[in-house]
């Protein structure tokens, strides 16, 4: 009986442990960090190479947007302090292969308090030493439902 209780606690620490990095939390942990207009805790998810892409999607615009890791840090640190924003996660479709992860989130993203715009976030991720790390995160933005 002793023996079964052992087994049971490595599977549920080593469960935890494995759960720490996983891609899922990287994303929980990213928006966290954003949320909290965190941009050095924000850097220790995102790869160094990363790329960053918004498809914006409105009744004027209609194009692919680039934002280099440089730019992206400078707009969430210049976020002012009374400004309120949250993005929030609907669902989470998560993939893995080897070192290579997807993550798919719906959001409603609200802004002061009423709903801005909706969309997704697409998350690419490599595993590099055993940590999950942001290559690429593109997202879309449109007013509208589906």
């Amino acid at each position: 009986m002793r023996n079964i209780h052992v087994i049971i606690t490595i599977f549920c620490i080593s469960n935890f442990y494995a759960q720490v990095n996983s891609p899922k939390q990287v994303v929980e942990d990213f928006f966290k960090a954003f949320h909290a207009k965190d941009t050095l805790l924000l850097r220790a998810y995102i790869h160094k190479t990363a790329v960053f892409q918004t498809v914006v999607d409105s009744p004027k615009i209609k194009e692919l947007v680039n934002e280099s890791l440089s730019d992206f840090m400078t707009s969430i640190a210049s976020i002012a302090d009374n400004v309120a924003f949250e993005e929030k996660i609907l669902d989470y479709e998560v993939k893995i292969d080897g070192k290579l992860a997807h993550v798919w989130t719906n959001y409603e993203f609200y802004f002061q308090g009423k709903l801005s715009h909706i969309g997704a976030n697409s998350f690419t991720m490599y595993n590099e030493n055993g940590k999950w790390q942001i290559i690429h995160l593109i997202d879309t933005r449109r007013k509208k439902s589906l």
